[in-house]
């Protein structure tokens, strides 16, 4: 996913972070080394595991990652791909409950009560509160019920208590990835564990962690400022694609999230054949191979689901909206870019660094050292998600003082600079010389090693498509990164968000404007 190039850099920091394999005798450094190193398998039901031995350390650093994300969230459903990854470290039938046999009474008694709730309310303003009222007293009564019972994080317990570490998980709109790293004495722990929570998940506290989901978008979305710029940014750029909905959710949506639905999301995207399991660490691949047989087997193979099939249309005039916030001014300016498997995703990658990332970049340069007219600028592109048509992005915050269209006005110079100036190859191999110093540091961990051999085989269908990286880049030239400049950063394919700052005069102007805004005036008229 980053631009390398072969330089004595690279050389010395592949060596310390390789010592171990280079120390069994080889000499020169080469990516042959780790591809040979990796074991693959896929068992009957599909699952995909691969494996990376590492002895280094006595530690085994294991992700689970499935090929769904918030991309194909259901209608009327938006964030319950991240709902469920919060579901899947409730427990299973077996681990996290008291008394499981009565849990699930408990729980059947909750759905039945949520779903009389959830018509009523979905009625509109034919609903009957007082109907409302009496079932979400119910409801709440009925939910406390089944909490009783619960044995709170007793499947994060475990895994702590046996010496996990960098437990986590998290939901993109491309996929949900679920971590941790133990000692290789756990192997086989791991595998019953994990294997478990997707052969038996217990959807329990399904409607406690609802709010739990909900207080999450309070913070993240409609109490932050910059975080309903981006909601909004998002929705404007894209029309049809699902990229353009809120991975945590509408806030109608997770209020009437249903644990029918979410059993149905499960069953849909989490199938075997939909998982890849990236194992990286102390192990022995042959006898990690039979325990993941003996655990990982026992879920029996499912229907994959089809690929989402909606394509953004393309776009055709520029796009623009403003909100208003009491808040600095803040810009974001998009442009719409190919899916990360694209050949010209290399060369849109060096084009944005030498636009806007880092010290070193043109906006930087010239908007915050030189010219002063913001506090912040960053660039990036393949997001929201790379999986899919995505966008390459350009984020500034302007200084007290300046403004919005002060910041765009300089963005669009120096993109269109880029379009007209060929860039040196010295500049280039700088580009490719830091995009190699990142692309280090995500491999030298085991976890890192671990997600990366997962993304590329869930993005490429191969994860040998990670070795095959340096390449891929060293073939850009100046030439193609101003082609897809040209291609790719025209006004009509651009949308712009921006965030104007909301004073005591803009109120007055609208009060002015619309005496509406004032419930005294013109009342009787």
């Amino acid at each position: 996913m980053r631009l390398l190039r072969r330089s004595a850099i690279f050389l010395t920091v592949a060596v310390l972070f390789l010592m171990p394999l280079l120390a069994q005798g080889s000499t020169d450094f080469d990516f042959s080394i780790l591809e040979k190193s990796v074991v693959e398998t896929t068992l009957d039901n599909g699952l995909k595991i691969i494996i990376l031995p590492r002895h280094d350390a006595p530690v085994v650093s294991f992700v689970t990652w499935a090929n769904v994300g918030g991309s194909d969230d259901p209608k009327e459903y938006s964030g319950l791909a991240h709902m469920f990854e919060h579901m899947a470290f409730k427990g299973t039938d077996t681990i996290g409950s008291r008394n499981p046999s009565k849990e699930l009474e408990l729980m059947n008694k909750e759905d039945e009560i949520f779903l009389k709730l959830r018509s009523e309310r979905l009625k509109g303003r034919l609903a009957n509160n007082q109907v409302i009222a009496s079932l979400t007293a119910e409801m709440e009564k009925a939910i406390a019920e089944a909490y009783s019972l619960v044995e709170p994080n007793e499947f994060a317990n475990r895994l702590e208590k046996e010496g996990g570490a960098e437990l986590n998980a998290f939901t993109s709109r491309d996929q949900t990835a679920y971590i941790v790293s133990l000692p290789s004495n756990k192997i086989e722990f791991w595998m019953a564990m994990e294997s478990e929570r997707f052969l038996a998940p217990r959807l329990r506290e399904m409607y406690r962690e609802r709010e739990v989901v909900a207080e999450e978008r309070r913070m993240t979305v409609d109490n932050r400022p910059v975080g309903k710029l981006v909601e909004d940014f998002l929705v404007t750029a894209f029309k049809a694609h699902p990229y353009g909905l809120p991975i945590v959710g509408h806030m109608s949506d997770i209020q009437n999230y249903s644990r029918k639905a979410a059993q149905a999301f499960f069953d849909r995207y989490y199938s075997p054949g939909n998982l890849t399991v990236a194992i990286v660490g102390d192990v022995k691949p042959e006898e990690t191979i039979e325990l993941a047989k003996k655990y990982w087997g026992r879920i029996a193979a499912r229907e994959l689901p089809e690929p989402l099939a909606t394509i953004e249309p393309e776009q055709t005039g520029e796009r623009r909206v403003t909100i208003e916030e009491r808040a600095q001014p803040a810009l974001l300016m998009g442009w719409h870019v190919p899916a990360e498997t694209h050949a010209d995703t290399p060369a849109l990658r060096a084009f944005i660094d030498i636009l806007g990332q880092g010290r070193t970049s043109r906006l930087y340069k010239r908007m915050i050292k030189d010219l002063k007219v913001a506090v912040s600028i960053s660039a990036f592109t393949g997001w929201p998600g790379n999986k899919y048509p995505s966008l390459a992005v350009i984020f500034a915050f302007p200084s007290q003082g300046k403004s919005n269209q002060e910041c765009e006005q300089i963005i669009v110079e120096e993109v269109e600079k880029l379009k007209k100036e060929l860039l040196t190859n010295e500049d280039l191999e700088k580009v490719k010389a830091r995009a190699m110093s990142a692309f280090i540091g995500e491999l030298r961990s085991n976890m890192g090693l671990a997600q990366n051999l997962a993304t590329y085989q869930q993005l490429w269908g191969d994860w040998r498509a990670l070795f095959r990286e340096l390449g891929r880049i060293n073939a850009v030239t100046p030439q193609d990164v101003q082609r897809v400049a040209k291609q790719y950063f025209v006004n009509s394919n651009r949308t712009i968000a921006s965030m104007e700052t909301i004073t005591e005069a803009t109120e007055s102007a609208d009060e002015k404007e619309c005496p509406c805004k004032s419930s005294k005036k013109g009342a009787g008229k």
